[in-house]
């Protein structure tokens, strides 16, 4: 047999075929029900939602408060000093090239959007409007359900993931394996299956949600640009745009997502810059700014906590904050794994810290800059973007795209967020895909690499979804309920890795202690 046929056969044996079969029978089986049936599917969806979200709301918000507190215990205990790699190690990575890889990975294209219009959502909101004034506390909601607990749910996993790669060299990179600590020969059983499933499963759930929040924008920006009527088919042909860039980017390996990513935070700082330079709010989103930080993090522990026990607010947290986490937390099962694998040389502080740092401080001030210049225009009467929504028919795309018409230059602005809300999705799903990718095979080592066949099938597999979400009328919508039903399982899944990360850090510190013991 040649070198070449072993090889194969080699990769052929290691292919699992549970994490691979069973998820392409599971999107094949949702995209026929969703286009059969989007009545039937929509009612199943919301009856589990309404268990979920309604009754077991609180399970989420305790997840989420319980993770930023780990993430600080970790950081500045002992347990923070440990090098993810060998001890002594350099960073793989530069900070910036490092940071820039943290914040793309996820969910960047959710926060460009979301940075905009978000406080539009809140302004009218009886439950925001009890905090006090409504134009300090609707740009301050948005601060809280995208920073501190959303990044601390990728800081503490991605610390996790990063030991288990780099230190314990684990050859499996499996969501399962990092539970082993804890679930034992278990781990190789029908229970680390179901685990590796519901990984894969809320994978799938993350990367529809994000593309039918998101993608309807760009539609919009691609729309307006070049005077094409709005149809299906612009929103294929965006999303098979978007696949054959992170197919091209995620087939050159880390080298490919590093040099995206870059381009991404350039493109990012643009818009940032252009719109507090020229928008004629720089002062006003500044200083709101400080004010939106100042409420928040007065109020952190009470925002955290508050269930609406009496449902007297229409169900805000439900809404918002609950669906918030759960979006984050089906995002854990990649965008946390791909941090992990770029995070070799750096202290488990590091990780957490440096998560915080690039991912949470750049996500503040997009929604500073951004979410304040439609806010600041309001104020100053100059464009009162909620009144333009209800007169849009509650319609947030082309209201997004009417505060961008107030910049001066709107066309070199708009064509810039097109090419950023591209390369954004692109450095998502790279990083998703080349996780996944890895995520297929029996046996892998921590710094070998999927094939090229397996990340082409992978970069294929997570768009089927979203495409044929297109054609059903109405299932969008769903989405948001999917995810709240996929992290429910994965928050389990979430607690438990960390306390197998404990129980392993604590075991590799006193097997350091007797090394240096017994020199």
């Amino acid at each position: 047999m040649s070198n070449e046929k072993l090889s194969q056969a080699v990769v052929k044996r290691k292919i699992d075929p549970f994490t691979t079969i069973i998820p392409l029978v599971c999107i094949l089986v949702l995209c026929a029900y969703f286009i059969i049936a989007p009545d039937n599917s929509t009612a199943a969806l919301e009856v589990i939602r309404s268990f979920l979200g309604d009754k077991m709301g609180a399970y989420y918000l305790i997840i989420g408060l319980g993770f930023f507190l780990v993430s600080l215990w970790l950081s500045y205990s002992e347990i923070g000093q440990i090098t993810v790699g060998n001890p002594g190690e350099k960073p793989q990575y530069g900070f910036f090239s490092w940071g820039a890889m943290v914040f793309t990975c996820g969910l960047a294209s959710d926060i460009l959007f979301y940075s905009f219009c978000e406080w539009i959502y809140y302004y009218e909101e009886p439950h925001v409007l009890g905090f006090g004034d409504i134009n300090e506390w609707a740009p301050t909601f948005p601060l809280y359900h995208w920073s501190l607990i959303p990044w601390s749910f990728y800081a503490v996993l991605a610390a996790c993931f990063g030991f288990m790669l780099h230190v314990r060299g684990c050859h499996k990179q499996k969501y399962s394996e990092a539970c082993r600590p804890m679930l034992g020969k278990y781990t190789d059983g029908p229970l680390g299956k179901v685990i590796d499933l519901l990984a894969v499963i809320a994978l799938i759930a993350g990367t529809a949600t994000t593309f039918s929040i998101a993608t309807p924008l760009l539609s919009m920006v691609i729309t307006d640009l070049f005077g094409v009527a709005g149809s299906k088919f612009v929103s294929i042909g965006i999303l098979l745009v978007v696949c054959g860039i992170y197919t091209c980017s995620v087939m050159n390996g880390l080298k490919g997502v590093n040099f995206l990513s870059k381009i991404c935070m350039g493109l990012f700082g643009f818009l940032l810059t252009f719109v507090f330079l020229f928008g004629g709010e720089a002062r006003f989103s500044f200083e709101t700014g400080v004010t939106s930080v100042g409420n928040m993090v007065q109020n952190f522990i009470g925002l955290s906590t508050w269930t609406d026990a009496t449902r007297s607010e229409a169900g805000f947290a439900q809404n918002w904050t609950i669906f918030y986490w759960a979006y984050w937390m089906v995002w854990c099962v990649a965008a946390p794994f791909f941090m992990g694998m770029i995070s070799r040389g750096r202290t488990i502080k590091q990780v957490i810290m440096g998560s915080y740092v690039f991912g949470t401080a750049s996500t503040l001030i997009s929604f500073i800059v951004l979410g304040n210049f439609g806010l600041g225009m309001k104020v100053h009467g100059r464009f009162d973007a909620v009144a333009q929504y209800h007169a849009n028919g509650d319609d947030l795309y082309q209201t997004i795209i009417d505060i961008i018409h107030q910049l001066p230059m709107c066309t070199v602005f708009l064509f810039v967020l097109a090419l950023a809300m591209f390369a954004f999705y692109a450095t998502s799903f790279d990083s998703i895909t080349m996780v996944a990718s890895n995520y297929s095979y029996k046996n892998m080592d921590n710094d070998e690499m999927a094939s090229k066949k397996m990340k082409l099938f992978w970069a294929f597999l997570l768009i089927m979804l979203p495409i044929a979400l297109i054609f059903s009328e109405g299932t969008m919508a769903n989405l948001q309920t999917v995810s709240i039903i996929a992290a429910f399982p994965i928050g389990i899944v979430m607690v438990l890795i960390v306390a197998s990360f404990i129980k392993d850090a604590n075991t590799y510190i006193e097997e350091s202690e007797k090394k240096k013991n017994k020199k």
